[in-house]
């Protein structure tokens, strides 16, 4: 029963796999899951027809084709009638990638048809086109070499020997891997040893090979997709300047970077200028279309190499019919894929009169068809803004075929499209018509211009008189004289309309920037009221600074300190601790912990190091014992010495707090704990580092440049988990991490970063799922470029009332969005010792008043007095009051 469950799951998810396929016939790992599924439900039949399809679409790897020619080689095993479609399959095995693994398969499976007729000649035939693609390759070019002399030692004849010779001699003048063991076979294999001229080609291959051998290991011990040590491997190889072994590495970059555009460019252009072997160039830029369809610039390329090549005109069109359903991303690909075709069809038309002219005009019509419908009904645009192909056909129209009148239709289409008000498109059909038309419609066509006209008017009227002079009478001189000024006059009226509503709009906004300061003014003035009101009620300063273990001796702290963020740069340093002094009343949220907390002795402090601690922030100000709680969350990473949490002057926990391990070691594994989850908020754990010795000390993790293989995502559903995101890019490619952006409280902000394996995989995941929708949101995906961070910029740390150190009230990183500064404004002035007051004395000195001083002189209106002020001058003042 078990089994058949199992059978009919099966068949049900294969099902469900061809359902999809069927619509959406270019998903690539839906292809590659039916024919895993096929295979293991052994429907050999589907199977076929499977790989068949997906084949025709996309070229396949090396493992697919290997386990297809495996699968088809043992169906057809001890039948010679059904050889030929074996070799038909390993043709098109072989276009694909250069693979040296399929090559040694397809000549290894031909030496089980020696027995045929011409068998043995095939084979080596095989064998020599085997040499001539990967004989070269570096790494695996060694085994090929090898099979082709045992190929030729297990026929051994006296003709034989003189083959095996040859190909050793072939073998050691080639660079390769391993190449001194081979040396040592040959010399041992040859009656009288290795002949000079061998040794000598072996010896300058050798030389070749040590030159390149950094290139090779750097391949080695790179992680894939090693697009940059091929890129470098290749520049060396075009500078030496060997077409054979520069396109040997290009070919083994592609293998492993087949969805890498760029590279694909680079190779087509270098075959292009350099190979110009129609066969080698044609089926390199087929291949490059296949594999990267998205890519405009590779359809020109191949447009050009057909034509380059005169390829049959039936071939050039279909060609461009696949371009037009690859799915470009931007319309203006499409119109320049239709401008590239357009100038194919005008090189090869007889302007005297022939069918390949109708063709053009047919195509001309057709493209602008396909602009206005197809394109714009995709992209909202036909990404032909100026209308350049229709200025195109209007100018062949001209030249070629003296069809002014088709021309002017054209033309007074491209007016109507929204271009009349550019000068430029008036210009560029007036020079039309000076070239080719005559000058009644020259004039006509530079008056439509004056009227029409409005980025640069005055252009075009010094174009009009200008003509004029040249063409004109005296009539049609003052009929352009009268048409200029009128209309530039027209133009300066509109011009000073707009400035004066421009004025007019910075005036009312001047006006609204007054009565806010006029208002901000008052309030201020209300507050500095309020506050000499309570001036008598003036309370002791009380010592804000706080011991090594976090006990704080003063600072009293409102209800809304408590929402406010303690950061790193916040707690810069540990002090030494005050005298002891008894619990105050309002400590009783967190009495157990204050309870327990015990004053360290001296050789607790001489124990203490940085090197061993992190620093916890961002905790919850509620959480209770949270000396257990950061010794369960960090007991995994080591063994904790001692926990310090930070408390207010009445017992509060503000948040945050320093672990102490026994080794450094610890201090590494617990700093991968990082936005782990702690009574329902992420803690942030960084290195604990006195910023007083390190003030450059930044803490920030992330790379703040563009990470080409890691994508940013926004516009996530606030629901969207971690594992869900992660399921849905796995269908794009190899997904390394997710990280979701949190706020410091842990809730979700919608945005998502997402590493690939590679950056193809990233690049195609933009592709596929920018503009896609998750739970009805519309997600927007870009490559992962953050802004730089202003790291260097330096805070001047604010006064705090009664401090017995200044606080910094931002961090390196300024401000955060979420960070609220709750200290009145006046108290955030700068302490600059060169600033000079409104008395004359200097900031140092006018600080050392106190605020109570200073709020009675607001309310007494008595304005500062322009020397310093005596001690007989403060006492009459306070008589007053």
């Amino acid at each position: 029963m078990l089994l058949c469950v199992t059978t009919v799951g099966f068949s049900w998810v294969i099902g469900l796999t061809g359902w999809i396929l069927s619509i959406n016939a270019f998903d690539y790992n839906c292809h590659v899951d039916l024919i895993k599924l096929l295979r293991q439900e052994g429907k050999l039949h589907r199977l076929r027809k499977a790989r068949q399809k997906m084949s025709e679409l996309f070229p396949l790897t090396e493992e697919i084709w290997l386990d297809w020619l495996k699968d088809e080689i043992g169906l057809t095993e001890g039948e010679e009638a059904e050889r030929e479609k074996i070799y038909d399959l390993f043709e098109k095995a072989v276009k694909d990638y250069i693979c040296p693994d399929i090559w040694l398969e397809y000549a290894q499976y031909s030496i089980g048809g020696m027995g045929a007729s011409g068998g043995m000649d095939r084979a080596r035939a095989i064998f020599e086109r085997a040499l001539t693609a990967v004989g070269l390759h570096m790494t695996k070019g060694a085994a090929l070499w090898e099979a082709y002399r045992e190929f030729e030692i297990a026929i051994l004849s006296t003709l034989q020997l003189e083959r095996i010779h040859t190909l050793f001699k072939r073998q050691l003048a080639i660079p390769l891997m391993d190449m001194e063991g081979t040396y040592t076979e040959y010399s041992d294999w040859a009656d009288e040893g290795a002949p000079e001229t061998v040794t000598q080609h072996y010896k300058r291959a050798l030389q070749q090979l040590e030159k390149r051998r950094p290139y090779e290991e750097a391949l080695l011990v790179s992680e894939p997709p090693k697009l940059g040590e091929y890129q470098s491997y290749i520049d060396y190889e075009m500078k030496e300047g060997d077409p054979a072994r520069v396109q040997i590495v290009f070919e083994r970059a592609l293998t492993e970077n087949c969805l890498v555009p760029d590279l694909w460019a680079k190779y087509t252009a270098y075959l292009d200028r350099q190979l110009k072997i129609k066969e080698l160039v044609l089926s390199c830029h087929e291949r490059a279309v296949r594999n990267c369809p998205w890519t405009m610039g590779l359809w020109k390329s191949y447009l050009l190499a057909l034509e380059r090549h005169k390829a049959e005109h039936h071939t050039v069109s279909d060609v461009f019919e696949k371009a037009l359903s690859a799915g470009f991303i931007q319309a203006t690909d499409y119109v320049e894929i239709w401008q590239s075709y357009l100038d194919y069809l005008r090189r090869r038309v007889d302007f005297k009169g022939s069918r390949e002219l109708e063709e053009l005009r047919a195509a001309f019509s057709r493209s602008l068809d396909y602009l206005k419908q197809d394109v714009e009904e995709r992209f909202s645009e036909s990404g032909d803004l100026s209308c350049t192909i229709m200025q195109i056909w209007a100018r062949i129209e001209a030249l070629h075929c003296k069809n002014m009148q088709k021309a002017r239709e054209l033309w007074d289409s491209i007016m109507t499209k929204g271009n009349a008000k550019y000068a430029n498109m008036w210009l560029e059909y007036y020079n039309l018509e000076r070239s080719y038309g005559d000058a009644v419609h020259c004039r006509k066509a530079l008056h439509r211009a004056v009227q029409c006209t409005s980025d640069y008017p005055e252009h075009v009227c010094e174009v009009l008189l200008t003509f004029e002079r040249v063409e004109g009478s005296l009539e049609d001189w003052d009929a352009a004289v009268q048409k200029t000024e009128s209309r530039l006059n027209r133009v300066q009226e509109q011009r000073a309309k707009v400035a004066e509503r421009e004025a007019l709009i910075a005036q009312q906004e001047e006006d609204r920037a007054e009565q806010r300061r006029k208002v901000k003014a008052e309030k201020k003035a209300q507050k500095k009221n309020q506050k000499s009101n309570r001036m008598g009620d003036k309370r002791k300063a009380e010592d804000k600074c706080e011991d090594e273990w976090g006990e704080e001796t003063g600072e009293p702290r409102g209800d809304g300190d408590f929402d406010s963020v303690a950061t790193e740069e916040q707690m810069e340093t540990e002090r030494v601790p005050p005298p002891f002094r008894p619990e105050p009343p309002g400590a009783q949220r967190n009495q157990q912990a204050t309870s327990a907390f015990k004053m360290p002795d001296a050789a607790s402090f001489e124990q203490r190091k940085d090197s061993n601690s992190v620093f916890v922030s961002n905790l919850s100000f509620n959480l209770e014992d949270p000396e257990d709680k950061m010794r369960d969350a960090f007991k995994g990473c080591g063994t904790v010495v001692q926990v310090r949490p930070v408390f207010t002057a009445k017992g509060a926990f503000r948040g945050y707090c320093y672990v102490q391990f026994e080794d450094e070691l610890a201090v590494q594994e617990a700093l991968k704990l990082d936005r782990q989850e702690v009574g329902g908020r992420p803690m942030f754990v960084s290195p604990c580092v006195d910023k007083s010795k390190n003030p450059e000390f930044k803490v920030f993790r992330y790379n703040t440049s563009m990470e080409k293989h890691k994508i940013f995502i926004s516009g996530l559903p606030f629901t969207c988990t971690k594992e869900k995101l992660e399921e849905l890019c796995r269908e794009h490619g190899t997904v390394k991490a997710v990280r979701l952006v949190t706020n410091r409280s842990g809730k979700p902000k919608g945005l998502a970063y997402v590493e690939f394996e590679n950056e193809a995989q990233a690049s195609q995941a933009v592709l596929k799922m920018d503009r896609t929708k998750l739970d009805s949101h519309t997600l927007s995906v870009a490559i992962s470029n953050p802004p730089a961070r202003n790291l260097d910029a330096k805070v001047t740390p604010g006064r705090v009332l009664g401090a017995m150190m200044p606080r910094q009230l931002q961090g390196a990183r300024g401000k955060g969005r979420t960070q609220v500064s709750l200290l009145p404004r006046s108290l955030h002035r700068q302490n600059t010792p060169e600033a000079k007051a409104e008395n004359g004395t200097t900031t140092k000195e006018q600080d050392s008043m106190s605020d109570g001083m200073q709020a009675g002189l607001a309310a007494s209106g008595v304005s500062a007095p322009a020397k310093p002020m005596s001690n007989e001058d403060f006492a009459r003042l306070l008589l007053k009051k």
